[in-house]
């Protein structure tokens, strides 16, 4: 019996990290999925459906997805009990992702999608300072130059790793200054969400699932909330497709990860999560829309590499 249960330890153990390794390649699918799936939405080159519309299917699929948990998995923890304040504080960081998701919508009015995508890259410089400043955690030489090495294969990325076999046309980049005051502010809130969020997920002792709960029952409050005050003509549902299902259910997904990953890793295991998804996105766009990859996605694949084996390789 003593045999079995010091057995028992080490199994656990793989499985944990099994089942962990699993969930963050899930995640790198999904974030790389996210761009494609936009592109099957399309209709006559424009995305046919309200974004904020599918923001608050978002949260609520989140929130049901948690409240099932909750029911299904921990049923004791609803005789838990909980303060004002465990829940208030959700309430900030719901209103910083809220605000975060309209500025991507209204900093792109002041430059074109292809500036946006590569400055939008400077969050993960954004985050980690964030990171680092209010978490207290002191990455060292070695571990910042991992993390320049996944901004610059954000940047190099972007500004060319996939090319359309018509287009000969150099990419421009073009932004305004209000444009890019609003990118700066976009990547600051980018980054002290996610750092707050990840701060009161490890300063409570309430199951990762409750919090849960309290977070996107905010999120989705605060983004109808912002639905209803902007909204146009049309109704909630109008452009749906089933490609806008599998986006909603799937971003949903992601947000109970990355709530996994804050909660038990940080933030900067995100940001490496999203740099590794380019991989994806560079799959299914070669073989989904014919694109051709290039030597800056090369480039970008080896500062990956690179920078993982800083990060987390070398002792």
């Amino acid at each position: 019996m003593v045999t079995l249960g010091n057995a028992a330890g080490p199994a656990r153990r793989v499985l944990r990290k099994g089942l962990w390794g699993l969930m963050l390649l899930l995640s790198v699918a999904i974030y790389g999925s996210h761009a494609p799936l936009l592109t099957l939405c399309k209709v006559d080159g424009t995305i046919p459906f309200s974004s904020a519309s599918v923001v608050v299917l978002v949260e609520l699929t989140k929130l049901l997805l948690s409240l099932l948990f909750l029911l299904t998995c921990n049923r004791e923890l609803l005789r838990v009990t909980v303060s004002w304040r465990h829940v208030v504080p959700f309430a900030l960081s719901a209103l910083l992702y809220a605000a975060n998701n309209n500025l991507v919508v209204h900093m792109q009015l002041f430059m074109d999608p292809s500036t946006y995508q590569v400055l939008s890259n400077l969050k993960i410089v954004s985050t980690a300072l964030l990171y680092s400043l209010f978490l207290r955690q002191s990455l060292g030489v070695r571990r910042w130059l991992a993390l320049l090495l996944l901004l610059a294969a954000g940047l190099s990325y972007s500004c060319g790793g996939l090319r359309d076999p018509g287009s000969n046309s150099e990419m421009q980049l073009h932004v305004t200054l209000l444009g890019l005051v609003l990118l700066t502010v976009y990547c600051l809130i980018s980054g002290l969400s996610a750092v707050y969020t990840e701060a009161i997920l490890k300063s409570q002792a309430l199951p990762l699932s409750l919090q849960n709960l309290f977070l996107y029952f905010f999120g989705v409050l605060l983004n109808l909330i912002g639905y209803l005050w902007s909204s146009m003509e049309g109704g909630f549902w109008e452009g749906f497709s089933s490609w806008v299902l599998v986006i909603v259910l799937s971003q949903a997904l992601n947000g109970l990860i990355m709530s996994v990953v804050m909660k038990h890793s940080s933030n900067i295991t995100r940001l490496f999560v999203i740099s590794c998804s380019i991989l994806v996105n560079a799959l299914l766009s070669v073989t989904l829309f014919n694109l051709q990859l290039t030597l800056l996605f090369f480039v970008a694949v080896s500062c990956i590499s690179l920078a993982v084996h800083l990060y987390y390789g070398v002792t």
